[in-house]
């Protein structure tokens, strides 16, 4: 089944009683037992609740997985995935990642003896050789934050199944409507479900999915253990935005490619990163690997007033915090995104003070070209 109708179905299954076609909010706490000894299959909403269960199996099924995990947010995410390590444990890791990301690993999980090597992945050899004796996993984002670099996630799984690693994909850029990292190699997807999947910008959600069982009842031990579930409100407004992932996402990857084609050619625009670009080094492994390029597109301007200018001026686009919605948005990442990782370490990866991130939305793209147009012209008032 292709993967849009996948995603439009998921939940019609879970109301039986009455036929309803859309998931029921199970607003609950807790469940009343038939007898003692007894279960409906329910018994508190932190250990499983039958909306966020309805969201948990459509993305099992969207990713070809053995399970799927919802939980608070995409960071609640990820910190329970970190639960599967222990002390003395080393993890390679994209080093042009999400600074929300950065964060976690170098301020909260260092300081109980987890150590992080930051490499570029989208060089396998470079992968390789940040392999130590303690290595137990790479987290690798399959389309880096915010440079956009690719990672070839076949190769990178195969070396840590040659290495006994996990290989942990964080592919909240694609969404498994672009690439379905499981049917890779990859052990583990994570999502800041509030991005694409959700798609509307009115949830904080993130989500999971482990290819293999045994390892899915590891992370269910720790789902429950910590308690980062995701409400069941959340995650209704999570199963109504993936509905409709397939064909949010055909619309922006159109306006991604048009804004990128048109930046270009600006003359106030220095450089331009986009996968769908000819030129990206990553374009010929997109082809290959991705049902498409994304919508994320990161361009520098040629001076530093202008940012602020574009950042002011832009009236269609909002200056705003996040990704992956409906409406197109546009940050600075140097001092937003990712403003806790080093400002020595932000230059050499080349997040710097003229770059600026744009997250293209469904609008008309003429009206989105014509907005950038304006904001480039003259000075802010």
């Amino acid at each position: 089944m292709n993967i849009a109708t996948t995603a439009a179905q998921i939940g019609l299954e879970r109301e039986s009683r009455t036929g309803a076609v859309t998931v029921p909010i199970y607003q609950t706490a807790t469940f009343r037992h038939p007898g003692l000894g007894q279960s409906t299959g329910y018994d508190y909403s932190r250990s499983g609740n039958p909306t966020r269960q309805a969201l948990e199996e459509g993305m099992a099924k969207l990713e070809g997985a053995s399970r799927g995990f919802a939980y608070a947010s995409g960071m609640a995410a990820i910190t329970s995935l970190m639960f599967l390590f222990k002390q003395g444990d080393h993890l390679v890791v994209t080093e042009d990642l999400y600074g929300g990301s950065y964060r976690l690993f170098e301020k909260l999980f260092q300081q109980f003896g987890l150590s992080f090597s930051y490499v570029d992945t989208s060089d396998v050899e470079l992968v390789r050789q940040a392999i130590r004796p303690n290595t137990r996993a790479l987290f690798v984002e399959s389309l880096t934050n915010p440079l956009l670099k690719v990672a070839n996630v076949r190769q990178l799984a195969d070396l840590c199944k040659a290495n006994d690693m996990l290989c942990i994909v964080d592919n909240t850029f694609l969404t498994p409507y672009l690439l379905r990292c499981l049917d890779l190699g990859a052990d583990i997807t994570v999502y800041s479900g509030s991005k694409y999947l959700a798609g509307h910008n009115d949830v904080v959600c993130g989500l999971v999915a482990v290819k293999d069982a045994a390892l899915a009842e590891k992370v269910y031990f720790h789902q429950n253990g910590a308690g980062a579930v995701l409400g069941p409100q959340d995650s209704w407004l999570t199963i109504r935005g993936i509905k409709t992932l397939g064909i949010r996402m055909d619309r922006q990857q159109e306006n991604a490619l048009a804004l990128a084609q048109w930046l270009t050619r600006h003359p106030q625009v220095a450089r331009v990163y986009y996968p769908g670009l000819a030129h990206h080094p990553g374009h010929e492994l997109m082809q290959n690997q991705c049902g498409g390029y994304g919508a994320m597109i990161a361009f520098e301007v040629t001076e530093p007033a202008l940012v602020n200018q574009l950042l002011m001026k832009t009236q269609l686009i909002s200056f705003a915090e996040s990704l992956g919605g409906v409406e197109s948005l546009i940050t600075f990442p140097q001092v937003q995104t990712h403003a806790d990782i080093e400002p020595e370490k932000l230059q050499r990866l080349g997040i710097n003070h003229l770059l600026l991130r744009l997250s293209v939305g469904i609008e008309d793209k003429d009206d989105l070209i014509a907005d950038l147009a304006q904001a480039f012209e003259g000075e802010h008032a």
